[in-house]
């Protein structure tokens, strides 16, 4: 109730004759469950749950799904480029009921797609150096480790050198 669209609303002036580039960022904290996915043109990210069924297929967890202590599900992050670019950041944030079966960090090359993963307490970092213009998919496994209700956190990628180009996945 504090924060009116008034807060939106700047003003800004330019006292020289040559132009000027910045910024401006709103920052603000919200339940991770209210978070709507969010894109803004030239990177798209969309994040998926699966869980191997008896043949070996993926099948798409929903909230019907019965999930069991120690089970394996694969995290599927697809990605999308608009044009080529370089040195971006991917941060998939965990529901606090997975843990990573691949702990350590290191170069991965998978689906044409080069990159570096390392995986932290709450989150998984993957960093591209170059990602060219298209559609790419990342995989990877956790273990369900505590049963319950949970709510995962999103998955966000971004331009570390451009951070306007970002975008990000609605909380689940």
């Amino acid at each position: 109730d504090e924060v009116t669209n008034d807060f939106g609303k700047v003003s800004i002036k330019n006292k020289s004759d040559k132009p000027v580039f910045g910024g401006i960022y709103w920052q603000y904290f919200e339940d991770l469950n209210q978070v709507k996915s969010a894109e803004n043109g030239l990177l798209k990210i969309a994040r998926t749950f699966y869980i191997e069924s008896t043949e070996g297929k993926l099948q798409e967890i929903s909230n019907e799904t019965e999930l069991k202590l120690g089970q394996k599900v694969i995290i599927r992050l697809e990605i999308t480029a608009e044009k080529d670019m370089e040195f971006i950041h991917i941060k998939d944030s965990r529901a606090a009921t997975f843990e990573p079966v691949d702990v350590l960090s290191g170069y991965q090359y998978k689906n044409n797609l080069r990159y570096y993963q390392s995986t932290r307490d709450a989150a998984t970092n993957f960093f591209i150096d170059y990602l060219n213009k298209g559609s790419y998919v990342i995989d990877y496994e956790v273990r369900l480790n505590n049963e319950g209700t949970f709510t995962g956190g999103i998955s966000t990628i971004q331009s570390m050198y451009a951070p306007e180009h970002t975008a990000h996945t609605s909380g689940i």
